[in-house]
């Protein structure tokens, strides 16, 4: 396995240097996130993204990846708060900078690791937005299940709350993923990592009409594997999704700005302002660190004084 990584990484990386004109560096790390890391092709091109700006920064100042020095990479910070970029921006873009030298250093390309006395920029906390349970069962009441699109509209939005999947996983899922029947599905989150959702029999129920009646007329005679469709019977994109979500959320009146991340949220803060169990959130979410999870914590203690100050006599 290990030899037809290795294999894989450098005919890749050849390839990336024959066809582009990119830093070798770049191209090798790159590679290597795709092929030995499992990254998903967003990721990777989000890595791509900020780490061609912090190579063209270098070009004009003559430098190389390779000679880069702590001085250097506190001038692009710089650079960015002077282009009035977020701190937010500032500390994704020195994340994929440090992974950059992690890899060089551990490749034997570099001796010292630039990046390794910078902190990156304070963040603000912004807490992340939820719906009330009122305002979910407002949206969810919007598709009429009784017509082929409206059928499919529910199930989505349904397992969607049901299961606190990010979009893309919910719209990247194949029929073999669901098990109704035990009540889970099996989700490829970030990174490649696999896990088993619990959906409640609410979801299951809709899926479950959904796959029987209109998923069958929306398929066309045609052989496809993902669950949620399109008119054309494809894979239904996450444009579409968000347009389809952006109409009900007009259609209930809800005057709060919704994404389908706003109904992860939402699942995730009911499940623990109900006494859900943090780690057991963190698993079904598919959060690599607890801490990213704690969020929510934040958000149910928020809840609890409200319903303290309206409550307590002496609040």
């Amino acid at each position: 396995m290990y030899v037809e990584c290795f294999l894989k990484r450098k005919i890749l990386t050849e390839e990336c240097l024959l066809s582009s004109g990119y830093d070798s560096q770049l191209n090798y790390f790159l590679t290597f996130l795709q092929v030995e890391r499992g990254l998903a092709k967003n990721t990777v091109d989000s890595y791509r993204y900020d780490l061609e700006q912090y190579a063209h920064f270098l070009k004009n100042n003559g430098f190389n990846f390779l000679e880069a020095t702590q001085g250097i990479i506190f001038n692009f910070l710089d650079y960015l708060r002077e282009q009035n970029r977020s701190a937010r921006t500032r500390s994704r873009k020195l994340a994929a900078i440090r992974s950059l030298y992690r890899f060089l250093l551990q490749e034997g390309k570099i001796k010292n690791d630039p990046t390794e006395n910078i902190t990156s920029p304070r963040l603000e906390k912004n807490l992340p937005r939820v719906l009330s349970v009122q305002d979910v069962d407002l949206l969810l009441s919007q598709p009429n299940s009784g017509t082929v699109l409206g059928l499919r509209d529910k199930a989505m939005l349904e397992l969607l709350y049901a299961s606190g999947m990010r979009i893309s996983e919910m719209l990247g899922l194949d029929t073999e993923h669901l098990n109704l029947e035990m009540g889970f599905v099996r989700c490829l989150g970030k990174g490649s990592r696999e896990r088993l959702i619990p959906i409640g029999k609410v979801a299951c129920r809709y899926i479950n009409e959904y796959l029987s009646h209109s998923r069958l007329k929306l398929r066309k005679k045609s052989f496809v594997r993902a669950v949620f469709l399109n008119n054309h019977g494809r894979r239904l994109s996450r444009q579409g999704f968000w347009k389809i979500m952006k109409g009900y959320a007009y259609r209930a009146g809800i005057q709060k700005e919704i994404t389908p991340h706003v109904l992860r949220h939402s699942f995730a803060t009911h499940l623990l302002e109900n006494g859900a169990d943090l780690r057991a959130v963190q698993e079904m979410l598919g959060h690599a660190d607890i801490s990213t999870t704690e969020i929510y914590t934040h958000l149910s203690q928020g809840r609890l004084r409200e319903v303290y100050e309206k409550a307590h006599p002496r609040s």
